[in-house]
């Protein structure tokens, strides 16, 4: 009689099967008790093509419908009430919380048509089929209101911070402009600060950072086109050119770009520079921004165009010029001759930041004959007690100094400045008394460092 290896677990197989049976069930009936303790029910899912549906005539099926978008949004509101002007027809009003004005919710909307429409027109018989007309022409006070005939209008508008109404008997919704979030006032620039010029600077609302743009270019040439960008957040996007200035060729291009980028979020500017761009691996930007509307309306007037992303205090501007980032805005407030040769210290600046430690390796390691005889000997002093070569101290300072500069920027304020001055100070004192690297080492790295400073 031969041994069979898999007998035993053939013998086994059904308890084991058995057992995972009942746990099954098990789970099953933990989870059911799960659900009815915590008063959850099981999440609804809307239907795939829930975009491309119309509304209906019924708003008890609108409604459900919507609720069943918005299930677990417990910050989307609906409100239900009945028109002033005729009871028989109910209304209803969608609206996110804290991306709305309340008061204009109230006010203009909510009061406007269960309570004041009768005073205003008495006598007046609103047919059914017209009640959103008549809603629109004399029911409302508000300045922006938009039609809408499907669920991805409707959807899409709340989550852009409107209201939307409803009324039973119409295939159709009023989308009313109500927008009342909080938002950062209007503040100096931060990173692209000025003496003597404007003091103000983009903020991350959309809308109040084209009014800024408006208010300096006053004409109608002044095009601004709103587009989206992000299959799921929808991020507004504000295309802004001088017609007549701009090429027409250079718009076209952007547009073209920007119909190309297909992702799921778009959060920052810098991420729609990435994918416009033409170069990625160029180490020098082709796209340039900013903070500030003066400097914006100046480049959209030398034919440039910009982008306003919502949720973003920079602008892009296109096409980048390499004499932009030795501009400032004080150079234009000034007398023409002190803004030059400030902007040829910047330029100067730039390229004591690209070639002096390089120029400080090459010199004392391959040709020291360059050098004065005493400048010589006291670097010659110096290394002695140094045990690395120079190569290596220019690396290794540049290392702890970029170090000290991010940790500057990411630490609160009051803090960063401290690590950033006096760290770099304390670090390089110590380190060369320590005799890790040289006395000329540390001053030709802390001067290369605040080189590259003076002109970005």
């Amino acid at each position: 009689m031969l041994y069979s290896k898999t007998a035993p677990i053939q013998l086994l197989l059904p308890q084991l099967e058995k057992r995972l049976a009942d746990a099954q069930r098990l789970k099953a009936e933990l989870e059911s008790r799960l659900v009815v303790l915590r008063g959850a029910r099981p999440p609804k899912t809307p239907p795939a093509d829930w975009r491309k549906r119309a509304l209906t005539a019924s708003l008890d099926a609108n409604l459900a419908f919507l609720k069943n978008v918005f299930d677990r949004c417990t910050d989307v509101v609906f409100h239900r009430f009945v028109f002033a002007q005729d009871e028989a027809i109910a209304l209803a009003v969608v609206y996110v919380d804290g991306l709305i004005d309340k008061k204009l919710i109230a006010d203009n909307i909510v009061n406007a048509l269960a309570l004041d429409v009768p005073m205003a027109v008495p006598g007046l018989k609103v047919p059914p089929a017209d009640v959103l007309k008549f809603i629109r022409e004399r029911g409302l006070s508000t300045h922006q209101i938009h039609d809408a005939a499907s669920f991805r209008e409707v959807v899409e508008g709340i989550l852009e911070g409107n209201a939307v109404l409803l009324a039973d008997g119409q295939a159709a919704a009023l989308i009313i402009d109500v927008k009342g979030w909080l938002s950062r006032m209007v503040e100096e620039p931060s990173v692209e600060p000025s003496v003597r010029g404007p003091r103000e600077a983009f903020i991350e609302t959309l809308r109040t950072n084209t009014s800024l743009i408006r208010r300096i270019i006053a004409t109608p040439d002044l095009k601004i086109e709103m587009l989206s960008i992000g299959r799921r957040t929808r991020t507004k996007i504000a295309l802004v050119y001088i017609e007549g200035v701009a090429a027409s060729g250079l718009i076209a291009e952007i547009k073209q770009r920007l119909s190309r980028i297909d992702v799921d979020s778009i959060e920052f500017s810098a991420q729609i520079e990435e994918f416009i761009e033409d170069d990625p691996w160029s180490p020098f930007p082709q796209i340039n921004h900013t903070e500030r509307p003066d400097v914006l309306c100046s480049r959209l007037l030398e034919g440039r165009a910009a982008l306003v992303v919502d949720g973003t205090p920079f602008c892009l501007t296109m096409p980048s010029l390499f004499i932009e980032y030795f501009q400032a805005p004080d150079d234009y407030a000034g007398r023409w001759l002190l803004a030059t040769l400030i902007r040829l210290l910047r330029i100067g600046a730039m390229f004591l930041s690209m070639v002096l430690p390089s120029l400080y390796v090459a010199i004392t390691t391959f040709h020291p004959e360059m050098l004065p005889t005493a400048l010589l000997l006291n670097f010659a002093a110096q290394r002695e007690v140094v045990p690395f070569p120079t190569f290596l101290e220019v690396l290794l300072m540049d290392i702890v100094f970029e170090f000290l500069r991010e940790a500057g920027i990411r630490l609160p304020r009051a803090v960063g400045q401290a690590v950033s001055i006096v760290g770099g100070l304390v670090l390089g004192e110590t380190a060369v008394r320590a005799g890790l690297v040289g006395e000329a080492t540390a001053i030709v790295v802390e001067f290369t460092g605040i080189a590259s400073i003076a002109f970005i």
